[in-house]
């Protein structure tokens, strides 16, 4: 009698082997699920981005909440910036498709625990990245997530916390009805802040101009903020001594509203002045706008006058020297004397100066007299100089000279021209 034939899966030792197979094959794609699942082709891309944020290797890519690839290395770069940033090495699917170069790339959180993904948006440019590509840091961003959130509640920051609460609950205790009275007069404060925020909304207001100024100012501030923080050390200083006399302190709050009445009945009286200088301000713009390029010259004047002024006390001092010679010299009994006497003198003087004034101001007699009187004096000899001598003398071979009686033709028409020996300019008053 024949034995019925058994099948090969009826074998326990086979059945076995193909469990334990498919055990370890099991095994081996969860683990490599992490660099993606085998067999799928994929497209690399490069993502810089300021933070990592804690991102490891094998979190998830995503778009749209589906999942789209799985970041595959994570590594620190130097940005273009100079600053150190990471580089996200990212592998998407091929099933994706290209990534447009407009795309961005953002950091989410996945969980409360602290599991992240990479949550990519494409863009809509009609050109793409090159596979292996990089995406810029501007495409980039790290929004706040949860656990730098509960990074602040440490030790300190939460026993702080408990602090304040205490000191809320003592300032809330046995205050409910002077809580329950102010929640019923926020309905009418709300009405009054109605017509405040419609005008503070206006344009005419120009609040924007305002914020930007203060983000002036804050950005003015910020290089001196080790200096601020010296003040508001300081500050202790003064806000202690204050404490020590909590009578002055009492009354000074008593007096404050009366000196906020006298203010604000001021601030009416000042409107034309702060309409004026609002003006003023508006005028000034072109100037100020100038001022930028006239620094350069202004700067070398103000730093020579900050040393100048360094002597400034000595001139002061020498001043005041100065000053009381002159206040006895003007207390004196002879000055007035003087100045009557100097005023007759002045008088007396007026009709000479007036008269020789044009012989040097139209003739230059003065400054002649004194040329002549130099050259006059200029003969040298073995003993120095001598005073130059010429005397009229006609010159005898010259036939019709000016010693000749009798002559029948002007002087020098026939011999060398005369000299003449006076002054060149006639009188500057001809009577």
């Amino acid at each position: 009698m024949r034995r019925a034939q058994q099948s090969a899966f009826a074998n326990p030792v086979l059945v076995g082997a193909m469990t334990v197979l498919a055990v370890l094959v099991a095994v081996f794609l969860a683990y490599n699920a992490n660099q993606g699942l085998p067999f799928v082709p994929t497209r690399q891309l490069k993502v810089d981005i300021a933070n990592g944020s804690n991102l490891v290797v094998g979190n998830e890519v995503r778009e749209g909440g589906f999942r789209i690839g799985l970041v595959s290395d994570l590594r620190p770069v130097e940005l273009a910036n100079g600053q150190v940033g990471a580089q996200l090495t990212l592998q998407l699917d091929k099933a994706y498709g290209k990534v447009p170069i407009d795309s961005t790339a953002s950091i989410r959180p996945r969980s409360v625990l602290g599991l992240k993904y990479v949550d990519l948006e494409k863009g809509t440019s009609t050109k793409y990245f090159d596979d292996g590509g990089t995406m810029a840091i501007g495409q980039t961003s790290v929004p706040v997530q949860f656990d730098d959130i509960f990074k602040t509640f440490d030790d300190k920051t939460r026993v702080a916390i408990q602090q304040d609460l205490v000191g809320f609950g003592d300032t809330l205790a046995a205050r409910g009805s002077a809580l329950n009275d102010t929640i019923a007069s926020l309905p009418q404060l709300f009405g009054h802040l109605e017509p405040v925020a419609r005008y503070l909304s206006d344009p005419s207001t120009e609040l924007t101009r305002l914020f930007n100024g203060l983000e002036g100012f804050m950005g003015a501030i910020a290089p001196v903020a080790q200096v601020n923080a010296q003040l508001f050390t300081d500050m202790a200083t003064t806000f202690e001594a204050i404490q020590r006399d909590p009578a002055a302190l009492e009354a000074t709050i008593a007096r404050s509203p009366s000196t906020e009445d006298v203010t604000t009945s001021s601030l009416v009286a000042q409107q034309p002045f702060l309409s004026d200088f609002t003006t003023l301000g508006q005028e000034l713009t072109p100037a100020t706008s100038e001022l930028r390029a006239a620094l350069p010259q202004i700067n070398p004047a103000l730093e020579i006058g900050t040393r100048t002024l360094v002597r400034t006390p000595s001139l002061n001092a020498n001043l005041q020297q100065v000053m009381d010679a002159l206040k006895q010299l003007a207390q004196a009994p002879g000055t007035n004397i003087a100045i009557n006497g100097l005023t007759s003198t002045v008088s007396i003087l007026n009709p000479m100066v007036r008269y020789l004034g044009p012989f040097q101001t139209v003739c230059d007699y003065w400054n002649y007299w004194w040329t002549y009187l130099a050259e006059h004096l200029s003969q040298p000899t073995q003993f120095g100089f001598a005073q130059r001598v010429m005397f009229n003398f006609a010159n005898a071979s010259d036939p019709d000279n000016v010693g000749q009686a009798g002559a029948v033709l002007p002087s020098g028409s026939q011999g060398g021209d005369e000299l003449l020996h006076a002054q060149p300019y006639g009188a500057a008053i001809d009577n």
